[in-house]
């Protein structure tokens, strides 16, 4: 299920500084001086157990001397109309001001879920003042301060409540839903209208034609599953247009409702930074993945052109190498059903359970013969082992010390596990945990 929250609100009040513990990383810029962020920013977070994507907006202004003022008022209006909960960040410190019934007005014209939240309310006085904003209109008032983390636990209980039960995605048969993804003028839409044998998307060699997510049933060849066109992703920097914006959360969105996605590369070009964004947005969605080198025809090869293209790939996806790689020409139709059939077997691998028994029967054996390093003089032991009831493969390895056990061990366990259970092209997630 795809769920997005936008938080918006005037410049200046902390969206930035909220954004980035909803997310637990610093990637939105925070700083005293207004209208810093001006980029939607994009992010993954849960609670739990209920995941969701956080979109950080520039300040809502209206009359400022600031040139972009224009762009950004037009992109929060954008991001408000693409998410499923609204949070409207206040400041307690300076109180309401015009922009804040500016964004309040907005707001409560809207048909979505609005939990105005009261930032800086790091004190019982602040606390207290945070009532003022009861005058905006709101059911509620939402005390936090994102700086310290405080109130934010009521708060996030609120918003994974606020989510609607069924989203517009969901109504779609139950099928596997493949996406393809990419850079724009990957070759995505031609891929889709080989697919098919029929003109579904428009091609152009202009980047950016495709503006919308296109789904299409796809029931040839003893295969049953939806076929996802999305527009290209550019890097945020790019994203400009108010169009395209929309374009780029309507990708996100259905990578999120998707169960594996086919990343398109240009080969002419080769892999490059943004493929590795948009290779992270699927990883960290827990999606399935097969990377298409599209084009090939166009390349000119040499003895070994297929290996070296295929090891750069696999480097620069490091330390995720388990997956496959599929040379394709969407426009010679050239191994465009091999994509199909690694697709399928991809999303076999994430949708397997493996018993208890088997897990305990195959993994104990192992754990005990290579167990961590010891720690402080004590050695962890790993008592049973199970998979979690989640979308994805993910494991717990219940243990008598889980606070020490270091990275280096978690990935030598998946590797142990991928060697022996099938689960290329899947990320995988392995908890220890106390027994």
């Amino acid at each position: 299920m795809s769920r997005i929250v936008a938080i918006v609100g005037r410049p200046n009040v902390g969206k930035s500084t909220f954004f980035n513990r909803l997310i637990g990383e610093r990637v939105s810029i925070e700083d005293s001086t207004s209208g810093v962020t001006r980029d939607r920013i994009y992010g993954k977070s849960d609670w739990n157990g209920i995941e969701f994507s956080v979109i950080d907006t520039g300040g809502y202004v209206h009359g400022s001397d600031d040139s972009f003022e224009s762009a950004i008022r037009d992109q929060v209006n954008l991001a408000i109309e693409e998410a499923d909960v609204i949070l409207f960040v206040l400041d307690v410190i300076d109180g309401i001001t015009p922009y804040d019934e500016d964004m309040a007005n907005v707001l409560r014209n809207c048909a979505k879920p609005v939990i105005a939240v009261a930032n800086k309310a790091d004190n019982n006085k602040r606390y207290l003042e945070a009532s003022e904003f009861y005058s905006l209109g709101f059911e509620k008032i939402w005390p936090i301060s994102a700086i310290n983390g405080s109130g934010t636990g009521d708060l996030l209980d609120e918003i994974v409540t606020a989510f609607p039960d069924a989203i517009k995605e969901d109504t779609l048969p139950e099928l596997p839903k493949f996406c393809i993804v990419g850079r724009p003028n990957a070759g995505k839409s031609s891929l889709l209208n080989a697919l098919l044998g029929e003109e579904r998307s428009i091609v152009t060699p202009i980047a950016g034609t495709t503006r919308d997510s296109i789904h299409s049933h796809y029931t040839m060849f003893g295969f049953d599953f939806l076929l996802i066109d999305t527009a290209g992703m550019r890097k945020r920097s790019n994203v400009n247009e108010d169009l395209e914006f929309y374009s780029y959360v309507r990708a996100m969105r259905a990578i999120e409702s998707s169960d594996v996605c086919l990343l398109m590369i240009d080969a002419e070009r080769g892999i490059e930074s943004q493929d590795l964004s948009i290779f992270k947005m699927i990883t960290d969605n827990n999606k399935g993945v097969v990377i298409l080198i599209n084009k090939w025809d166009l390349v000119e090869k040499e003895t070994n052109t297929v290996k070296a293209f295929e090891a750069n790939v696999r480097e620069r996806l490091a330390p995720f190498r388990d997956l496959s790689i599929v040379f394709t020409s969407a426009l010679t139709k050239q191994r465009i059903h091999k994509s199909i059939e690694t697709a399928f077997d991809v999303y076999k691998n994430r949708t397997q359970r493996i018993s208890t028994s088997k897990l305990n029967e195959v993994m104990l054996p192992i754990l005990q013969a290579t167990p961590p390093p010891m720690y402080k003089g004590k050695r962890m032991k790993v008592k049973y082992i199970t998979q979690l009831p989640t979308h994805y493969p993910s494991f717990v390895f219940f243990c008598n010390l889980p606070q020490y056990v270091k990275e280096p061990y978690k990935r030598f366990v998946e590797n142990q596990m991928r060697s022996i259970f099938k689960f290329s092209g899947v990320p995988i997630k392995i908890y220890f945990r106390q027994k």
